[in-house]
């Protein structure tokens, strides 16, 4: 079963309009007939609606809606992950598997020791770029919804943003005792928005870890070895998916 994406205005009624690239994915790529049968989430309710193929026009294709399934396939926690921005295409891959493994959103963040920076153009390409895989990421795991990748943050920035979530984690070499780790990962209750700031290639200064201590963040270890910026992230991912998920 393909799954697709479109706005809240292309579904009205029974009558489901796709519209855009995914034009010419069904069309010319899949090679998708009338009747045949797909599933589009509008990415904000939570719904799949499985519709069949009617007519294929210029520029879009209109489907008749079957029924509407509750996906049911999202995280009961809203998880929003803080990247260092890494060098080279490994923020690409960051953005693939989070979206993956549930994020619920992606927040770039420019630390003391991120190599990369982006002027404002080249920024808001980045975001553009990112966007599109974590939309095709959210295709490809029939996600309902599709995680969005904000602007770029500094460090400050990224710390006041994240005041409002329920539990905030950031990996820290120096804390060492799993123990607390696991304990701090079991007492999450479903439904609690989730923080989780990893640093760039040489992780976080001294002094960013010891802000973010000050705005409630809890140093956690990832275990004895050290990981890869670009390892970490999906790392606390998996462990929130294995215990959120039912």
């Amino acid at each position: 079963m393909y799954h697709f994406f479109a706005e809240p205005s292309q579904i009205q009624g029974t009558r489901i309009v796709i519209t855009g690239n995914d034009v010419n994915h069904i069309k010319n790529v899949l090679r998708m007939k009338v009747g045949e049968e797909i599933a589009v989430s509008n990415g904000i309710d939570g719904k799949e609606y499985r519709c069949g193929i009617e007519e294929f026009k210029e520029g879009e294709i209109i489907c008749g809606l079957r029924f509407i399934k509750e996906a049911d396939v999202e995280l009961p926690s809203k998880i929003y992950l803080f990247q260092g921005i890494p060098k080279s295409d490994k923020m690409e891959m960051i953005v693939q598997k989070a979206v993956e493994l549930g994020v619920y959103e992606i927040i770039p963040v420019s630390a003391a020791r991120s190599i990369v920076r982006f002027d404002e153009k080249k920024a808001k390409s980045r975001i553009i770029r990112w966007q599109g895989i974590a939309e095709a990421a959210a295709k490809q795991s029939r996600r309902s919804v599709i995680p969005e990748v904000k602007g770029v943050m500094s460090m400050k920035d990224a710390l006041v943003y994240a005041e409002s979530l329920d539990v905030k984690l950031i990996p820290y070499e120096l804390a060492e005792d799993m123990k607390k780790t696991k304990k701090i990962v079991e007492d999450i209750e479903a439904g609690k928005s989730v923080a989780i700031f990893i640093g760039p290639e040489g992780g976080f200064e001294e002094k960013e870890i010891e802000a973010a201590i000050e705005k409630g963040f809890v140093p956690i270890t990832l275990g004895k070895r050290i990981l890869r910026t670009e390892t970490a992230g999906s790392t606390v991912l998996s462990w929130l998916m294995y215990h959120f998920e039912k």
